[in-house]
């Protein structure tokens, strides 16, 4: 028996055979965990038994609350009377601050603690209080509650009765209970060891070897091959762990990151990127738009504001016609949440630190008002790039985007669909195919066309792609739902591995 299990034994013994765990503790001065484990140990082993008893635990009622701090009705009432002047009971209630509801019960329970006499005189009933009466158990009662709780069966036989009065004026409220409590049996009477005889200990401590008590104590013996409780370590989130995974290859790849804020002007969102002031993607349904601040200044882009809105105006010098109409600075500088990945690739192409040739990514959070389902969020995220130089073509976009699909979601097969954005031209939509999961888009690509980079003063063919990388990350792991990613169920985020 190790040692914490002998002081509990003993504990039990003393407090009459029967208490709680909590007595348990506060006597031994054991932790509760100790006591806990101590009591696990016992009962299977027989030496007590666990039993519930059912308690009554009462609370004072709002009503209650006043009486504890002001009395009872009955006692306000005769604190205010003088001793031996009659005084109907109807002003003795006013006087003491209660209304006429409580006129009954104040003439009842006066009549029935025999704390004053009751006569009737030209049809009204008067009191006479001739010495002030002492504390009765139901005042007891409610001083021993005060704003707490007291336990029914644990109260002497003239509250309990106090209690049920109480209960019924609704001055208290009964709540049942349930109440865990050990009982030491025969064989654990027998089992107890003297005093003179140490249990088992777990450990040695530095008081024991200083006193040579060590010499006399019995170490607990370990069974080396039992069951250890789950060691719940520090780790990533799975999802966390993926996304450093694609940033190291793409790094390991020649990319350099990029990042950028998550409000963006919509001229850096739409307008840089060709898309027409009047799109239907620039709508409220497929934007959030920021109220306050709602816009900003686009002086920091100086020139390059005049030469993308002559491209929109008129297509510039780009050889395009342009969309016809005219160009709103003020619908430019109008905030938004970044609605794609792409945005970054405008503000690579910006930096003065652009370098030709190049090989850019960012994985970026992004906001569109869209339905939640098992394969949309409205906040997602992107893992986008660009890839700018001279001898670049369609093929050399699409190597690339297989072996993000392959490389990094285990994808089986990819195909390549004709798609269509206001930026790129050729544009191509990535889907990948992966046995059990089948097919999935994944995002889009193409080549920027002159109407984005001239104007952002780029004059080499540039690759761009976006791929949704919370749907790549679903194919490696085979989830059906895209939100599980982004749950909160900690049991399944345990039992993720490491990789």
């Amino acid at each position: 028996m190790r040692e914490s299990e002998a002081k509990v034994l003993k504990t039990i013994q003393e407090l009459r055979g029967k208490t709680s765990a909590t007595d348990i503790a506060k006597k031994s001065g054991l932790a509760d965990s100790s006591v806990a484990r101590a009591i696990l140990t016992l009962s299977n082993q027989g030496l007590i038994n666990e039993v519930i008893v059912k308690r009554t635990e009462l609370r004072p009622t709002e009503e209650g609350m006043i009486c504890v701090e002001r009395g009872l009705p009955e006692r306000r009432v005769v604190e205010q009377i003088k001793l031996g002047a009659p005084v109907s009971i109807a002003a003795a209630v006013k006087n003491a601050g209660l209304g006429p509801e409580y006129v009954p019960i104040v003439t009842g329970w006066l009549s029935r603690k025999k704390w004053g006499t009751l006569e009737k005189k030209d049809g009204i009933v008067q009191v006479r209080v001739d010495d002030k009466p002492a504390k009765d158990p139901d005042e007891h009662l409610l001083e021993k509650v005060g704003s707490g709780s007291v336990v029914l069966e644990e109260l002497p036989d003239n509250l309990q009765a106090s209690a049920e009065r109480l209960l019924r004026r609704n001055i208290l409220e009964a709540k049942p209970r349930n109440d865990h409590v050990v009982e030491i049996t025969q064989l654990g009477v027998q089992a107890i060891p003297t005093l003179d005889t140490l249990g088992e200990v777990s450990s040695l401590t530095g008081d024991m070897i200083t006193s040579g008590e060590w010499a006399h104590v019995r170490l607990r013996n370990y069974n080396v091959s039992s069951q250890v409780p789950p060691i719940r370590p520090g780790k990533y989130h799975p999802y966390l762990r993926f996304l450093r995974m694609v940033r190291r290859k793409l790094v390991a790849l020649g990319f350099q990151e990029a990042v950028g804020p998550l409000v963006e002007p919509t001229f850096v969102n739409c307008d840089c990127l060709y898309m027409p002031q009047d799109h239907p993607a620039r709508e409220i349904h497929d934007l959030y738009y920021v109220k306050d601040p709602s816009s900003m200044s686009l002086a920091q882009w100086g020139k390059t504001v005049d030469r993308v809105a002559r491209t929109h105006e008129n297509g510039w010098r780009t050889g395009s016609t342009g969309w016809g109409y005219k160009f709103s600075r003020e619908e430019a500088s109008k905030l938004i949440l970044r609605s794609h990945g792409t945005a970054l690739s405008v503000r690579t192409m910006l930096s003065k630190n652009l370098r030709v040739p190049g090989k850019y990514f960012a994985i970026a959070r992004c906001f569109r008002p869209e339905y939640l389902d098992r394969t949309h969020l409205i906040e997602f995220n992107q893992v986008e790039g660009i890839v700018l130089d001279e001898k670049l073509n369609l093929r050399n976009l699409l190597g690339v985007l297989e072996m993000f699909a392959k490389e990094v979601a285990d994808a089986d097969r990819v195909r390549f669909k004709p798609d269509y954005f206001p930026f790129t031209e050729p544009s191509v939509e990535l889907q990948a195919y992966k046995s059990g999961f089948g097919w999935i888009e994944f995002g889009g690509s193409g080549i920027f066309r002159p109407e984005v980079t001239e104007p952002l003063g780029v004059r080499v063919p540039v690759l761009a792609w976006g791929l949704g990388i919370d749907r790549l990350y679903m194919m490696h792991k085979g989830i059906q739902d895209i939100r599980q990613i982004f749950t909160t169920d900690l049991e399944w985020i345990r039992e993720q591995k490491v990789e």
